[in-house]
């Protein structure tokens, strides 16, 4: 009797372990040669930037382009402009932004206890992260990281509320990547939580052709 015991238990811990292997996602990381994004000790950096970068490929192909000028370039510049003011009022269409890289990095993302918190009703993202916590300490323009602490501190941060003067002042994203990584972080990859997997078509996506 006890022989067939341990041989039942034992095949559930090989069910149960193999279930999990299972489960667990493999992020093909594209953006190792690029520059550090996050600097604090105690993060899932290489993920963390991974997601920043992997998402910014992603604006720069939806909202990058210039439409005042059809014949220039794609600029990071633009669609950092035109991604936060669009996400600020909640009309991005992410199930068209989105790339089956970045999707893979979110399923990635979902499993870090951390970073979310399913009782904010202004965000999923826990804003008592040691993510927030590390980006809080690292923007570089004065007046931002001042009104970011403030809202913090105060359990009074939102999109929305940070998003204003944050639209101001899209170039800062160009440089400092703390900043950048809360604009992906807050605005992209917590919003992916309420959008429709049934729509996503990488196959059809389409770029945008304004901000509104």
């Amino acid at each position: 009797m006890k022989s067939i015991t341990k041989l039942i238990l034992f095949l559930l811990t090989c069910i149960l372990f193999n279930c999990k292997n299972n489960n667990t996602i493999t992020v093909d990381y594209k953006y190792d040669d690029k520059p550090k994004a996050i600097s604090c000790e105690g993060l899932n950096s290489k993920l963390y930037m991974e997601a920043l970068y992997s998402f910014e490929e992603d604006i720069l192909n939806f909202y990058g382009k210039n439409n005042r000028n059809t014949n220039a370039q794609p600029t990071l510049t633009t669609a950092y402009a035109t991604f936060i003011r669009t996400a600020v009022y909640s009309k991005v269409p992410y199930e068209s932004v989105i790339s089956e890289h970045t999707l893979n990095i979110f399923k990635a993302l979902k499993d870090d206890n951390t970073l979310w918190d399913a009782e904010n009703t202004k965000s999923h993202l826990n804003y008592s992260s040691p993510l927030i916590e590390c980006i809080s300490k690292n923007i570089k323009d004065n007046n931002l990281k001042t009104t970011f602490n403030a809202l913090i501190s105060t359990n009074s941060m939102s999109p929305k509320l940070f998003g204003s003067p944050l639209s101001s002042k899209y170039r800062n994203a160009l440089s400092d990547k703390h900043l950048a990584t809360y604009i992906a972080f807050d605005l992209f990859y917590s919003r992916l939580f309420d959008m429709d997997m049934q729509k996503i078509n990488f196959d059809n996506s389409v770029q945008a052709t304004d901000g509104n």
